[in-house]
């Protein structure tokens, strides 16, 4: 995903190296100045409380049809006693309540960094400790974490900025769900169009007969569901199988949106949209007929690729991080428990491409009590190409040990879960000034 900061929009017949942010020295620094600071929500999230239809849909979103995440009959019949949400979903959810700051320093160092500038989702990193549940409130704290220079090959070896977010999510009484260590990379658009990356790639075709074994895949994929894996039959170097994505399409990219929402700018249609451009009218450039039209849309409009160097539009990072998930859940069945999980961007995932989302078990041991296994992790192009790559550690039932025992968070995520709660009670009574 890229987004545009705020400033001043420019006009259809504008030269885009008129348009094209510069990452200044003065923004990375005031960058550096926010990290540890908690960060108020932009816009409200997709779904602040989970519940049936909520995780049913983002499941639906993401194209996993595992019972346990749409179906409340089949998940009280299984190790969590209810429908539980897949892992990803804290994504979409989660309220907010960090306020903005009235103090005028804090306040600087919020405004708009990086204008005009580029922002590509480069990978993440999920801690999970207990499940979600429809009906659960969800309460979400983020800060900036982390800043560094990166030298970016899209960029052609030009000057990028690496920046990780943690999204921290709890309960109402502020016990931890998960947290997400989620990067994003900031490059220049002028230099990722001269950087001619991948000027020699085109969008796919298929011929029929290539259609029908992607067809056959899908009537492959298996959902272990009830059926424990158990620890001690698991052997290291043995196949996680596959799912297959793809080809992606537009409807994709657009489930996806109805699976989590429009993410942290908010946009939205019509007097929505009206509003947001008022609001941030960087986040806005008008296309060839001279409507306004969002930066983001370079997810679905080939034009609006193509400005950026890009051969097609491309996916959510987002979605690949799902699919990953998604892989492994199908593989470790209900009694399991997804503990972490990495995934590291490498290319785009264009309109067209198909993945196949495969892994392998590379570890296999007790890590504080718990009998775990660690699986390596990828998404395979048509191409050959491995366009993300990742980690996962699964805790398994044992039949030496009995069932799964979820992690216990560390003490300082407990401590700052507590301190959320504490805080939003103080607020309520009036004993906060903010």
């Amino acid at each position: 995903m890229t987004v545009a900061r705020t400033g001043e929009a420019p006009g259809p017949d504008t030269p885009p190296e008129a348009v094209e942010g510069r990452i200044l020295e003065e923004d990375v620094q005031r960058l550096r100045q926010r990290i540890g600071i908690p960060t108020p929500a932009l816009s409200e999230s997709y779904n602040p409380v989970a519940d049936r239809t909520s995780i049913s849909h983002y499941a639906f979103g993401n194209g996993e049809d595992n019972p346990l995440f749409h179906d409340p009959d089949y998940g009280r019949a299984s190790r969590w006693r209810g429908q539980i949400a897949p892992p990803t979903f804290l994504v979409s959810a989660g309220i907010n309540e960090t306020r903005k700051s009235t103090d005028p320093e804090i306040k600087k160092l919020f405004k708009g960094v990086f204008r005009g500038v580029g922002k590509y989702y480069s990978g993440v990193r999920w801690e999970w400790f207990k499940p979600v549940y429809a009906g659960d409130d969800i309460f979400e704290e983020s800060w900036l974490s982390d800043v560094q220079e990166k030298t970016s090959s899209f960029g052609a070896g030009s000057r990028s900025i690496m920046e990780t977010t943690r999204s921290f999510y709890v309960d109402r009484a502020g016990l931890p769900f998960a947290t997400r260590d989620e990067s994003y990379v900031n490059i220049e658009r002028g230099a990722s169009r001269k950087g001619g990356k991948f000027a020699g790639v085109e969008r796919a075709r298929y011929t029929p007969e290539e259609i029908e074994r992607i067809d056959a895949d899908y009537a492959k994929e298996v959902v272990r569901g009830a059926e424990p894996r158990w620890w001690e039959d698991v052997e290291v170097g043995e196949s996680i199988g596959h799912v297959v994505k793809g080809p992606t399409t537009v409807v994709d990219v657009i489930s996806n949106q109805m699976a989590r929402g429009w993410g942290g700018y908010g946009p939205g249609p019509l007097r929505y949209a009206w509003k947001l451009r008022r609001r941030m009218p960087a986040f806005y450039v008008e296309d060839e007929y001279g409507v306004p039209d969002v930066v983001q849309r370079l997810h679905w409009d080939q034009r609006r690729a193509e400005a950026v160097g890009l051969p097609a539009p491309y996916d959510y990072g987002q979605m690949r991080t799902a699919w990953l998930a998604h892989v492994v859940t199908n593989w470790m069945g209900d009694d399991a428990w997804l503990w972490r999980l990495e995934n590291q961007l490498r290319s785009f995932n264009f309109l067209g491409d198909t993945h196949w989302c495969s892994g392998e078990v590379v570890g296999k041991r007790v890590e504080d009590g718990h009998h775990v296994v660690e699986l390596s992790l990828r998404a395979t192009n048509q191409r050959g190409e491995v366009t993300a790559s990742g980690s996962a550690v699964v805790i398994l039932p044992s039949r030496e040990h009995g069932p799964v025992v979820l992690p216990t968070p560390p003490a300082e995520l407990r401590r700052r879960g507590a301190a959320i709660a504490a805080k939003a009670a103080n607020r309520s009574r009036g004993l906060l000034s903010e």
